[in-house]
């Protein structure tokens, strides 16, 4: 994991506390299993060191990162599979710069920001993003 070279650090008396993302910079976020290779539940972990990769997926996510767009990967894997999950990662050579595991499960989750957060869903197959329209859920004005 390397960092990158286009974020601007926010300073508070000295210290940093977050990066500033220019406007030609995605951040994104990332599921791992049934997204980015087999879909392996956590109450399997002996099958994460083997899961398929979806070579679409390492492919379209190595070439966002080289781009310069921030990749981290948010799993419902826990803490406990994090070493498995990062080997794995390397081994098939997933560009990445961070992951945070403990994402709830079964898909049923909101995310609320004072930021626009856009979401895509994944349904087989990894490519570039294409703008379209969709009915979402927003706060009662």
């Amino acid at each position: 994991m390397k960092p990158n070279k286009k974020l601007r650090e926010l300073k508070i008396d000295g210290e940093t506390v977050s990066p500033i993302l220019p406007s030609d910079v995605k951040n994104y976020l990332i599921d791992i299993d049934g997204t980015i290779c087999d879909d392996i539940p956590n109450e399997a972990p002996e099958r994460m060191v083997t899961a398929k990769v979806y070579p679409d997926a390492l492919e379209t996510l190595n070439k966002w990162y080289d781009q310069g767009h921030i990749i981290t990967f948010f799993t419902s894997r826990v803490e406990a599979h994090r070493e498995v999950t990062e080997t794995w990662l390397k081994k098939h050579g997933f560009k990445y710069h961070g992951m945070l595991m403990g994402k709830p499960r079964g898909g049923n989750y909101h995310w609320v920001d004072n930021h626009i957060v856009r979401a895509t869903r994944y349904e087989g197959k990894f490519t570039d993003l294409i703008d379209t329209n969709a009915t979402i859920q927003t706060f009662k004005k």
